[in-house]
């Protein structure tokens, strides 16, 4: 409630300067003109003033109650959802434009033209003995002095709503436990404001400079104008153009390098942790751009770490499952090897590798779930004992699904579930075919089978790498997916003459 009295005290008060700026000046352009006016005259110019004022203020009235009202129930008596909190911070943000729209609509429209209109009836109807040309000059007087008011009002009033802002995000988090945010949204673009605001910064000086000396011209001889706006001219259309190449030209210097670091984020956001700022500006963004590579350098090495840590878990489980088994020690690491070796070779992108290779070294992870006597068993399995190994895979998934982050863990799950799965679908659990069967799941088959076929048991010696490879080529189609069995085996049969050939 404090928050909402004191900005709207603020507002009021700006407003109320602003105004009186305004009225006392436009009103003194009227009534102490450079040529004497009669007394009749003058108590007319008064009353039009007072009816022009009038109406500013009742039409200053009517706007700032409608803009104001949805922040002023907020606080005065709440909202009742999360959503109408977020549209009142949304208004809240946009009032320094509404409040420059406001201005320059009571007081252009409000002020101004009740002003000119009236006097240049009693002008027209011989009431008044005012040249229209001064009129003229009273009406672009006005214009400018309400385009001043208008930007310092709208630059005050960004410094008053923010605590108007925190008040309500604190508001929100205390009632709804959700914070509020733009969400990325730009009400108003900062290339557009800095433009116009330089422009008017260097344009309204200069032309108030050249009305005020035409004010003061004596005797309005026609003569004397015309002679004075063919020199007043040239210089206020290079003043003006000064200012409006300047006010672009130092836009430009201040938004690119904003739009830069913003590019930048806008990578980083999406995964490219290795971009970095052009260190291309020697001002205080300068600054910014080492501060946002040091901080991205720092986060690149936390996320080695982090990767680093993530390998040595999946590293560790692998290994833990391995040495149930002295015969089956680093069988995960190899199959690993040889998916990823299989992934290189399909050209996987680099997140699609490493999902491939962690889903690879936590294949057999189910098996974790099996009775030693059965895992373990040197002689020939029962029917029995047999399902309860074909269920690894789906206790593998289950397993891992446990693991939170669920979303960090979803991509390799499909790879753990179907490494058995046949392609032609008479593999297990699901009975998948060609390629319903997850692409992790086919290449991990590949890789898994060739390290079986190899490996020495208890029960069997391990067969040479050569026939391993001829009966992957002979389920070709039928058991293993043709394409990377074929990627596999010519890869490794190259490997083999190139070891043969150095020996030689």
């Amino acid at each position: 409630m404090t928050v909402y009295k004191t900005f709207v005290s603020r507002l009021l008060l700006q407003y109320v300067v602003g105004a009186v700026i305004a009225i006392v000046t436009i009103g003194g352009l009227m009534i102490f003109m450079p040529f004497s006016l009669s007394q009749q005259e003058c108590y007319l110019i008064i009353g039009i003033l007072a009816v022009s004022v009038c109406t500013m203020l009742v039409l200053e009235a009517i706007i700032l109650k409608r803009q104001i009202k949805p922040i002023k129930l907020a606080f005065l008596e709440g909202v009742d959802s999360f959503q109408s909190m977020q549209n009142v911070y949304f208004r809240a943000h946009r009032y320094p434009e509404l409040a420059a729209r406001r201005i320059l609509g009571p007081h252009l429209f409000g002020l101004m033209l009740p002003l000119v209109g009236l006097t240049l009836l009693f002008i027209h109807t011989g009431q008044l003995s005012i040249p229209y040309y001064y009129v003229m000059l009273v009406f672009v007087t006005g214009a400018l002095i309400v385009g001043m008011h208008t930007l310092i009002e709208f630059y005050l009033t960004y410094n008053y709503v923010r605590p108007v802002l925190t008040e309500l995000c604190t508001q929100s988090f205390a009632q709804f436990g959700r914070e509020l945010s733009l969400g990325g949204r730009v009400f108003i673009p900062l290339k557009r404001k800095l433009r116009w605001s330089l422009f008017l910064m260097g344009a309204i000086p200069l032309l108030l400079y050249g009305l005020c000396v035409q004010f003061g011209v004596e005797g309005w001889n026609m003569g004397r104008i015309t002679s004075y706006w063919y020199w007043a001219l040239g210089v206020l259309v290079i003043g003006l153009g000064y200012s409006f190449i300047g006010s672009r030209l130092l836009t430009r210097e201040i938004v690119l390098p904003i739009q830069h670091l913003y590019e930048r984020m806008s990578d980083v956001q999406i995964g490219h942790m290795h971009t970095g700022a052009s260190d291309l500006f020697s001002d205080e963004f300068s600054r910014l751009v080492w501060g946002f590579n040091h901080m991205l350098r720092g986060i690149n090495v936390q996320n080695a770490r982090n990767n680093q840590l993530v390998e040595s878990y999946f590293a560790t489980l692998a290994a833990a499952l391995d040495a149930r088994d002295p015969y089956t020690a680093g069988h995960s690491l190899r199959v690993a090897d040889y998916a990823v070796l299989i992934g290189r070779l399909a050209k996987l992108n680099e997140r699609e590798m490493n999902e491939l290779r962690q889903s690879a070294l936590l294949h057999d992870i189910g098996k974790i779930g099996i009775r030693d006597s059965v895992l373990l068993k040197e002689g020939k399995l029962t029917e029995a004992e047999w399902e309860q190994i074909k269920e690894h895979p789906v206790l593998g998934e289950t397993i891992l699904k446990q693991i939170e982050p669920t979303s960090f863990m979803a991509p390799i799950l499909p790879g753990v579930r179907s490494h058995h799965e046949r392609y032609d679908g008479k593999g297990y659990p699901d009975g998948l075919k060609g390629e319903e069967i997850p692409l992790f799941g086919r290449i991990i088959a590949v890789a898994d089978a060739f390290d079986a076929m190899t490996s020495n048991r208890p029960y069997r010696a391990g067969l040479d790498r050569k026939t391993a490879l001829a009966i992957l080529e002979e389920g070709r189609g039928t058991q293993w997916d043709p394409y990377f069995v074929g990627l596999f085996v010519e890869m490794m049969r190259r490997t083999e003459l190139d070891v043969a050939a150095s020996k030689e």
